[in-house]
């Protein structure tokens, strides 16, 4: 067996020289204790034979590692998950790590190979945006490596996680438009079945719930995957003869959508989202926006692994859950002048 033509060898062509997986052979480069002696005699006879990268990996084991983190995240496109890789690179460096970044392009069924991949790469720790509830593919991970989740929490999985306050700033947030006289308020979100879009709506419920207001469900639009169908929902509830008084979206690219269709329709209606955004507080509109520091998640899911990497040869910490605060931030002025749900002018 030899490796491909104009590249050395990989991991994989390790692993079927030896008849066992990549991941196994990262975990006997690694020194992991529970390969078997002859797994291990194998995999080392192989990387012996196909030459692949053995001084390269003796040096790594010496220092204790690779050097590298791993980080998956859904949309590497949208602004807040920039942000949150800015974060782990910003501490990964401080502590002399590398960072190795994997966009899942939201699609849950690409996260099993690109967490596989990073293994691969032989990664000490991995920081992952879950693409979706299923989450069995990162506890074959933990197995070898540490595993923090962020912006989304473990279902099913004993691991450290940091979230954002979602249900109290989305609370927060509606609080507002129903204390501006808004009752008929639209709800624009993203898929349910998503943490984020399930406890965005959950806050929006509430805040309704505590001033004795039940919100309109002909009002409420989900699984919005981006800003083209949440431009598409919102031309539809202005179609509608009874349209909404105000707006609540549950995050950057929605509202950005729904921004778009209002302008469109050449109308205004005061609109609360989640997530800031650049020219939000430029672009004339009464808005309220659910900010937040979102390099502080990078920041806070890079400080969890690291403290769980020093723990490697002792006892892990418990799990840990790490919440970063929400702020309202209120752009222009309320609209309310016509009364509580009055028409709004046209622009």
């Amino acid at each position: 067996m030899s490796a491909r033509r104009g590249s050395g060898p990989t991991m994989h062509d390790v692993g079927r020289l030896a008849e066992v997986s990549a991941m196994t052979v990262s975990r006997v480069l690694k020194n992991d204790p529970g390969v078997s002696e002859s797994t291990r005699e194998r995999v080392f006879a192989a990387v012996d034979r196909l030459g692949y990268r053995r001084n390269q990996t003796a040096r790594s084991l010496r220092l204790g590692g690779s050097g590298m983190i791993g980080l998956v995240v859904t949309n590497l496109a949208n602004p807040f998950y920039s942000r949150l890789a800015l974060g782990v690179q910003e501490v990964a460096t401080e502590y002399g790590f590398r960072m190795l970044l994997s966009n899942s392009a939201e699609q849950a069924d690409r996260e099993p190979a690109l967490i596989d991949g990073l293994v691969d790469h032989q990664v000490e720790g991995l920081i992952v945006v879950p693409a979706g509830s299923r989450q069995q593919h990162l506890a074959g991970a933990m197995r070898h490596v540490p595993v923090v989740l962020a912006a989304r929490p473990p279902a099913g999985l004993d691991t450290d996680c940091v979230l954002v306050e979602d249900f109290h700033g989305a609370r927060e947030a509606t609080a507002c438009l129903l204390a501006d006289g808004h009752t008929r308020i639209a709800f624009l979100g993203n898929p349910p079945a998503l943490y984020t879009g399930a406890e965005r709506l959950r806050g929006f419920w509430a805040a309704h719930e505590e001033v004795g207001v039940e919100p309109d469900h002909d009002l409420i639009r989900q699984g919005l995957v981006d800003a083209a169908a949440a431009e598409r929902a919102t031309l539809d509830l202005l179609a509608r003869a009874d349209r909404p008084a105000a707006l609540f979206c549950t995050n950057n690219r929605i509202s950005q959508g729904a921004i778009r269709a209002l302008y469109k329709a050449g109308t205004t209606l005061p609109l609360a989202g989640f997530d800031d955004f650049d020219l939000a507080d430029v672009l004339g509109l009464p808005l309220t926006v659910v900010s937040y520091d979102a390099d502080e998640i990078g920041r806070q899911a890079a400080r969890l692994l690291i403290d769980r990497l020093a723990h490697h040869d002792g006892a892990p910490p418990a799990s840990r859950r790490v919440t970063v605060p929400t702020r309202v931030v209120r752009h222009g002025v309320p609209d309310g002048a016509d009364g509580p749900d009055g028409a709004t002018p046209e622009a």
